[in-house]
């Protein structure tokens, strides 16, 4: 099947064949023959399966120029909107039909007045919901409502601000929800918005030919100091280090930075200016190491990964694939690296077997231990209020189950009674 043979616009085709499209991709095979019947859709897809193609293209076949917003897409961070807006506008290139961008840490002005002659929307939570309070943003003849990367969205906790934006939109509205994951709240809110919903998977595909998949036995305190030695005996152009929690993933990243590697964390618990600042590093070839949780690293499409170190095991086997399916790419070569203590010997296991996947055992040999330290002090503007919020619970609760310091250090045992006299 090829672009063609999906009864699309004759424009939108052209478009996609100069993009060098032909044959659409498994998530848009299945959503676009969905969507163009005006079916709502929960789809499960990660960033850089085609997913923009698979809604956009439905969407902008539909789309009347000069009747004012007719589709809604929220995403969760700003990096997302600008890939999705990108896509769109190459989409769009034969349509006369107009898309504008809504995301903080701008001057909100010049999108006050693209807002006037705008048919299609594409911003975050916490500015759509700015205009709406403003009364700069009407939504009151959306007929096309996209809600991308929906777990990130929770992660981040959009969650409330998202419902609030739903609200505003008309019940008769096509609802088309998109998230690699579902958590409960996920399925909450899907049962809650949208009716009578398709619902599609795709997996994510391994290259097994040009993917190299090794693991390393290593007890868990000196988990650190390997994955610095392999960093520098592996010299990658570029790594994404999965960890699984956004705290872990501060953590190694900051030890990484202290031992002379250019490394850093993205989680959804960091500010929008802080993710623009290590994009922008990152993309200008001053980052070369990644930490992150499965999670933020769905929202982030990144090209020419050459390793992808496991420093934890994901929790299921999908998360494993979504994670090693980032390297590998275009015919390229990569390789997966797993760090493995002896706890998790019995989940990778599983994790192969589910997935039918092979690793070969390697060997580090000798290398030097390095101390972990486990505190940092935060830098001004570096994480969200509720990250912070969040952080201080964890301390405050690590802090009650250590008990009361002693008194000078001392330990607490009882001292035997002195013998004789003074």
């Amino acid at each position: 099947m090829n672009f063609a043979d999906m009864q699309l616009d004759e424009r939108l085709v052209r478009a996609v064949n100069e993009m060098g499209y032909e044959t659409p991709t498994a998530i848009q095979e299945k959503a676009i023959p969905i969507l163009k019947k005006g079916h709502d859709m929960i789809a499960q897809s990660e960033t850089g399966s085609g997913k923009t193609a698979a809604f956009g293209l439905p969407i902008l076949e539909k789309i009347e120029q000069g009747k004012g917003i007719q589709a809604l897409i929220v995403t969760p961070t700003r990096e997302l909107a600008e890939q999705i807006a990108k896509e769109f506008t190459k989409f769009a290139a034969h349509l006369s039909i107009t898309h504008v961008l809504t995301y903080g840490g701008v001057s909100i002005n010049p999108q006050i007045d693209n807002l006037k002659r705008a048919e299609i929307v594409i911003g975050t939570p916490g500015r759509i919901l700015d205009h709406l309070n403003r009364r700069t943003m009407n939504l009151s003849g959306v007929r096309f409502l996209v809600l991308d990367e929906a777990d990130r969205m929770l992660d981040m906790g959009f969650i409330d601000d998202v419902e609030k934006i739903i609200n505003t939109t008309p019940k008769t509205r096509q609802t088309m929800l998109f998230s690699a994951t579902m958590p409960y709240e996920i399925v909450k809110l899907s049962k809650r918005y949208l009716r009578n919903p398709q619902t599609i998977a795709t997996k994510t595909h391994v290259e097994r030919d040009f993917l190299e998949q090794v693991y390393y036995d290593v007890m868990r305190p000196e988990k650190y100091s390997l994955l610095v030695h392999l960093l520098h005996k592996e010299k990658p152009s570029l790594a994404m280090v999965f960890c699984a929690t956004r705290e872990q993933s501060d953590l190694v990243a900051k030890n990484l930075k202290k031992d002379g590697i250019e490394a850093k964390a993205i989680h959804g618990g960091l500010t929008q200016h802080r993710r623009n600042t290590i994009m922008e590093g990152f993309h200008g070839g001053k980052i070369h190491v990644l930490v992150c949780t499965d999670v933020a690293a769905r929202g982030l499409d990144v090209k020419n990964v050459s390793h992808i170190f496991n420093y934890d095991l994901p929790k299921t086997s999908d998360d494993y694939t979504h994670r090693i399916g980032r390297t590998a790419r275009a015919g390229e070569k990569g390789k997966a690296i797993a760090l493995l203590s002896p706890e998790d010997h019995q989940s990778m296991r599983r994790i192969l077997q589910d997935q039918n996947l092979s690793v070969d055992k390697a060997v580090a040999g000798t290398y030097p231990r390095l101390q972990f330290r486990r505190s940092f002090q935060q830098e001004e503007g570096e994480y969200t209020q509720e990250y912070v919020r969040r952080q201080q619970r964890f301390e405050k609760r690590r802090s009650s189950e250590r008990g009361p310091p002693q008194r000078g250090g001392h330990s607490t045992r009882s001292r035997k009674p002195r013998s004789g006299r003074r």
